[in-house]
């Protein structure tokens, strides 16, 4: 009885205190995301002359921010559970990871990019695409997996520190990614049928699913990493 309580015992000092740690140093990441976003769109806003262009951001809670720039919204959303990378990673096999398996687990900022007329007209149909999510570990360091620079710029967690220059790097590439990534038609096979009903729920609420991509799948969806 008093080993099996001593096993319990150790593993939630090792265990869940890590875990409490990892998710209090992923918040104050994401404080400092927040930080930078505001500063980043403020930058903007004084150079961007055209009024009509929407450079804000919208706080939704302590674990996420709206970023409205151009047509878009990148939203930076911090998970609240830490996760561990699944065993068949490669991570697992580099020295970084194997002097120690507790830097294997992680906090996770994901950032999604939705149309800002999604939100703005409230069209609660329209599709939203995960570009990128962070990882941070006890340590500090991490790594991004992502669409586009996202996926290749940032993933050398063994050497990679969350500096604040490398956070506004992640904020530039992430917007650069979103402006470019742009709305396009669907096939005309997938529209080209539309009953009374569906009519009258597109003019009273524009409820006519729409994304930037019809059929776009971030690589992770098909794994279920987590």
């Amino acid at each position: 009885m008093e080993d099996s309580r001593k096993i319990i015992q150790d593993i939630l000092v090792r265990k869940a205190g890590l875990k409490q740690d990892i998710f209090q140093d992923t918040k104050n990441h994401f404080e400092r995301f927040k930080s930078h976003l505001m500063e980043e769109i403020g930058a903007l806003r004084a150079s961007v002359e055209d009024s009509r262009i929407r450079l804000h951001l919208e706080y939704k809670g302590e674990f996420q921010i709206q970023v409205y720039i151009g047509s878009d919204v990148l939203v930076f959303q911090m998970h609240t559970n830490v996760f561990k990378l699944p065993d068949e990673h490669p991570l697992w096999q580099t020295d970084y990871l194997k002097e120690d398996k507790s830097r294997g687990y992680f906090g996770i900022i994901n950032i999604y990019n939705f149309l800002a007329e999604s939100y703005l007209k409230n069209r609660s149909n329209d599709l939203g695409y995960l570009i990128g999510r962070v990882f941070v570990n006890k340590d500090e360091h991490f790594m991004v997996e992502g669409k586009g620079q996202l996926g290749f710029l940032f993933r050398d967690l063994t050497n990679s520190i969350l500096t604040d220059p490398i956070l506004t790097n992640i904020i530039h590439v992430s917007f650069s990614y979103a402006l470019e990534f742009d709305l396009l038609a669907p096939p005309y096979e997938i529209v080209s049928k539309v009953t009374v009903l569906q009519m009258h729920e597109i003019e009273a609420s524009s409820q006519m699913s729409t994304g930037k991509r019809l059929g776009f799948k971030f690589e992770a969806e098909d794994k279920d990493i987590f």
